[in-house]
Order: C-alpha cells, then structure tokens, then sequence
C-alpha cells in the first residue's frame, strides 16, 4: 500500500524476490514526487547507487555563530560531499525493478485479517486478498497501531527554488544548517528556532528552505515563509521568480509500531524517520532488501505459515532489538533539543560537528552500533560546554544565567 519513495523501495525489493506482489495507492506512482530529498553521498556510494544524484556538493557547511561579527559568521566545514536525489531517476529506477507491475489506483477502507490471508477492502467495493499487506503509505496512515503520544514533534519547512537579486549562497556551496539568528527580533528569539538549509544549484537558481528541526506544535509554514524573508531581506536579498515552492511537516518522534500486529509496514508507516535528523531516503534504500529477502525466504519455505507469523518475523526483521534501542536513544536526544533555546541549539550544534566526521556521520544516518553510539554520546556530553551539559541533562540554563 503506496506509491512514495518507501512503497517503491519495498514493492521493487520483493518483485526482485520473485513474490507475486499486488500493490494499491491512492495515486498513481508515475506523478512526480513533491518535494526534494537530500543525502550525503557516502550513503549512496556504499549502495553503488550515486549515479541517482542530481547535484553533488563537495563544499559543504553549516553556520553556528550570532551573525554580528566577523567571527560569528565563520562557517563550519564538513568535508563531505551531499546530494540531492534526480527524482524522475530514483523513481524511474524502482519502478524498472518493480518489472511492470500496475498500481491499482484504490483508496483503502478497511483491513480484515483471518488465519491464512488479508483482505483488504477498497472504497471502490474492491477486495484484494493477500498472504501479507504491507502498509507504506506514510505516517499518516490509520492502519498501523502503535502507542498513544501525546506530543508528537514534526519538522516543518518551506522552501523556495528560484532566481534571487543576489545569490543566497556562495557558488558551487551547500549550507546544512545556518542557524545565525542576526536578522531576529527579541521576541522571535524566545521562539521555538529555526535555520536555513540552503544551496546553489548551479543555473543561477538556488533552493532556499527555512526548517524547525522539530516542535509541538509544529512551526507554522506563514511564519517559516516570513522568516525565511526576513533572514534574505536582512542580507540585502529579494526572491525574483519561485520555480518551486515546497511545504514539508512529518513527525520526528512516532511511536514506534507494536511488532505483534498481523499489517506490516515500512518507511513514515513504520517510524523510519530518523528522530534525530529526520532523514529516511538512506535507511529505506538499506533496509528494504533485507525485509523483502526475509519475507520472500519465510513465504517460500512453509506455504502454510499464517499471515500474522509472517508479519511477526517481518516486523522483527524490520525492527531488530539493535534498531530500537537505537530509535529510542535518537529519540531521547531529539527530546532534549526540543527545549533547547536558539542561543543553546546553535552552541550544541557547534559542539557536535567538533566529533570526528565518521562519528557525527554516523549518528546522523543511523550506521553505528549500539556500543559505539553510546560512546558517541558520551563523547559528545564530555566535549559539550557546561551550559550544553545542563541541557543535555534537561536542566536547562538560561542565557541570562553564568555557567
């Protein structure tokens, strides 16, 4: 169920299996994909899958100072190259791997489950019977349970492709995060903060999009667009003509779902979003063979297994312990963020780019194991200056107070 970047990755991987797969979305997987997705280009070398790059950055940075000297505006280097996808190329890929299979275009009402099969009833009046659905229709979905939360942080952003009075961005540069609050008032500073994610894309356009990592509620997308304008107007910047204009807002701490349930379910369905990063792309792209293979091996090997064993031993694949202890230390960070003030956010951020490349690296793509992510974290709080510590602690200092 799906036709997003995770439905494909899925659906192509168990196609590759050899299973006779029926896939259901409520739009066709040939329209264009809204909104952009970046990635660093390490994470796509690994999967010999960087040709799927539509721009690559070797002059990477981020921006942790006040903006109101010479030394509050030095950038940080990462000296690692990032990306953005081609989206008619990722999405022309998967679906050449999905061998011609047709998406039945079907809003799904209802999910019934006996021993043997699904059945999974259409607005239409359509049923469609399977040995196990797959539900990767994003995190909005009604069919996958999981525990109750009361504040659900999302991460919100609106951005701009477009021709700009002067350039946003230095040629040939990608900016991660600026976090410079310079063109804030004293009131907005007290606001839940934000930062530009910002590069040139090298045709005289640049794409510009002011994100909240993550908030509860979420960051309105009006006042995203007005800081957004406010931090170009400040640098003497006006947007000429918007190519593209891009809403994003997806939560960063979802629950995740309980692996007992007979659905299965991947990508936003199934909580892959990073909570620290909210970064997904990467982590779908490594574990969709893995879960197809496992599924495909189980199928195969009893014909008579029943369909809540098989998402049992799906969801496990999907959902290792290793993995959840992961997501629940990522999430326990990303709580702690969220009552960071701007002024302690940019001083983290500045602290956590100073750990090794292969360590903040991999933290934010979820590569580490367990053992080394603790000693990560543990890095990270003993470097941190004493106010960071407070707050990493949840004892939040305010600027106003000398530590």
């Amino acid at each position: 169920m799906g036709a997003g970047p995770a439905a494909l990755c899925i659906t192509s991987e168990l196609v590759q299996q050899g299973l006779d797969v029926q896939a259901i979305a409520s739009n066709s997987p040939l329209e264009p994909w809204p909104n952009t997705y970046g990635i660093w280009a390490s994470e796509l070398e690994s999967l010999n899958m960087q040709e799927l790059l539509k721009y690559r950055w070797k002059d990477t940075v981020s921006f942790f100072g006040d903006g109101l000297s010479d030394e509050g505006n030095l950038c940080t280097n990462h000296y690692l190259d990032y990306g953005l996808f081609n989206l008619d190329n990722f999405q022309n890929a998967l679906l050449e791997r999905c061998d011609g299979l047709s998406w039945q275009v079907e809003t799904v009402k209802e999910i019934n489950f006996s021993e043997k099969e699904t059945v999974v009833i259409c607005a239409s009046g359509k049923k469609y019977h399977a040995r196990l659905v797959i539900d990767a229709s994003g995190h909005k979905t009604p069919f996958i349970k999981r525990p109750e939360l009361y504040e659900i942080a999302k991460q919100a952003a609106y951005g701009v492709v477009g021709k700009f009075s002067s350039a946003p961005v230095e040629q040939n540069r990608f900016v991660l995060m600026d976090f410079r609050p310079d063109h804030l008032n004293s009131d907005q500073l007290n606001e839940p903060p934000s930062f530009l994610y910002a590069m040139d894309l090298g045709d005289g356009s640049f794409f510009v999009e002011e994100t909240s990592l993550a908030c509860s509620p979420p960051v309105s997308f009006e006042t995203l667009k007005a800081r957004l304008n406010s931090r170009l107007l400040s640098r003497g910047i006006q947007i000429e003509e918007i190519i593209h204009e891009e809403h994003c807002l997806f939560p960063m701490n979802l629950p995740l779902p309980y692996r007992d349930q007979p659905l299965l379910a991947f990508g936003g369905s199934a909580s892959m979003v990073h909570p620290a990063s909210g970064y997904m792309v990467g982590s779908l792209l490594r574990r969709a063979p893995s879960l197809a293979k496992e599924v495909a091996k189980i199928i195969k090997k009893d014909p008579l297994i029943s369909t809540s064993q098989i998402a049992r031993r799906g969801w496990q694949t999907l959902w290792p312990n290793e993995l959840v202890q992961r997501h629940r230390l990522y999430q326990f960070g990303l709580q702690r963020l969220m009552s960071f003030d701007e002024s302690l956010l940019r001083i983290f951020f500045d602290t956590f780019f100073k750990l090794p490349k292969k360590d903040w690296y991999g933290y934010l793509t979820n590569t580490l194991p367990l053992p080394r992510l603790f000693i990560v974290m543990l890095k990270l709080f003993s470097i941190a200056p004493l106010r960071v510590r407070f707050g990493m602690l949840g004892l939040i200092i305010k600027k106003k107070d000398k530590i």
